[in-house]
């Protein structure tokens, strides 16, 4: 493999004995790009100790593209079946997966997303192969009516599970935010023969680690807010990182909403203030405390969005935070929920309908659709929903 192509975010938990799922908050629908590009794919995973192959890439990869084909080519239906490894998966946990398809694609379907836009990325069904470093083959069959999703495991099974093999550990690098000291993936293919050369001191390699982890710093926050188009709309609101709006050209929305991080100037020393949008700073910590409290922040949104709406028909408008993944994520769906209909145009007052689970739901794959790393986390999701069905009728 030359060039990583992108990142997605298929989960082992929604793999888990009893416990699988097709996540409707990840949809990873950015692998359809890629796949559509290049004929295919290689997703790249490991495994704890013990085990042979990641929950994620035995099922919740193989429910993805059997969701998909069934989703995208409702007609081809050999591309239907469920296909998993039968050295990992029992015939009855496969049964029983296979049972809940087609609630899972029900559900899909719930959130109204473009099919016929999607299925433009496929020129034929997706099919999921499994290579592990025990395969007898580097190059397993790829059968050409189909795109090859390779699920591949970097993991080398030990038998003896913990024990030290010619300096190889499995599962050692689970976890990697309690000892990597900030080197991140980047940051490692950035300096990989430096780092695997052992030719550096600990206290050199931890300084090249930080300074490397400051550059990439710096680099994600000039990146660019991403727009979110919601529903049939052809103009935008737009999620970013608080860092970013130092850098951003701010002229060109209405309002911005910020959460979880210190006081940041929106707009560029040569911007005149008199062109500073309106700004409304959302009090709330990072993490878990964070996603919780939010829910008493929301009641905030009501008045600066109307005002806002008063003066612009079609306002354009801004949410950050500290990550541009979490807090402004949640924000922005608040928004969606009770500031537009379902063709994605906004309206000047509260939504009256009802809010459900499945409301917000589609509400949300509108903004997972455009933005591929949006990940909220659980209690930002919750206090989103809470906020919204127990708001006064």
């Amino acid at each position: 493999m030359e060039k990583k192509m992108g990142s997605a975010y298929f989960k082992s938990t929604d793999g888990h004995q009893c416990e699988w799922k097709f996540s409707l908050r990840r949809l990873n629908l950015q692998v359809l790009d890629v796949v559509g590009e290049f004929d295919g794919c290689i997703i790249v995973d490991s495994t704890r100790s013990g085990k042979s192959m990641p929950d994620a890439l035995s099922k919740t990869v193989p429910i993805w593209c059997t969701i998909m084909n069934r989703l995208l080519f409702p007609d081809e239906l050999e591309s239907h079946v469920l296909r998993t490894p039968p050295s990992v998966v029992g015939l009855s946990e496969h049964s029983q997966i296979e049972a809940r398809l087609d609630g899972f694609l029900e559900s899909l379907k719930g959130l109204k997303l473009d099919v016929s836009g999607l299925r433009a990325k496929l020129q034929k069904p997706l099919r999921v192969e499994w290579i592990t470093q025990a395969s007898p083959s580097a190059n397993p069959l790829r059968d050409p009516a189909y795109h090859t999703v390779l699920c591949c495991i970097a993991s080398r099974q030990e038998a003896n599970s913990g024990t030290w093999t010619d300096g190889y550990i499995q599962g050692a690098g689970d976890d990697s935010e309690g000892w990597s000291t900030g080197l991140t993936p980047a940051v490692f293919w950035q300096n990989s023969s430096l780092l695997l050369s052992g030719s550096q001191e600990e206290d050199n390699i931890l300084d090249l680690i930080a300074k490397t982890d400051a550059q990439e710093s710096r680099l994600l926050s000039a990146h660019q807010p991403t727009a979110i188009y919601p529903g049939n709309s052809k103009w935008s609101l737009f999620i970013g990182r608080l860092e970013a709006l130092q850098s951003c050209d701010s002229s060109n929305v209405d309002g911005i909403i910020t959460c979880d991080g210190p006081a940041i100037d929106p707009a560029p020393e040569t911007t005149k203030v008199l062109s500073r949008p309106p700004l409304l700073r959302l009090d709330s910590q990072t993490g878990k405390f964070g996603s919780r409290t939010l829910r008493h922040q929301l009641s905030r949104l009501r008045p600066f969005i109307e005002k806002i709406a008063s003066q612009r028909q079609h306002p354009r408008l801004l949410f950050a935070c500290s990550t541009g993944r979490d807090l402004s994520v949640g924000v922005a769906l608040t928004v969606l929920c009770l500031y537009f209909d379902d063709d994605g145009t906004f309206i000047n007052s509260p939504n009256p309908e009802p809010m459900t689970k499945d409301y917000i739901r589609r509400r949300l794959s509108w903004i997972v659709t455009s933005k591929h790393d949006a990940n909220p986390a659980r209690a930002t999701l919750q206090s989103v929903n809470a906020f919204l069905m127990e708001r006064p009728k």
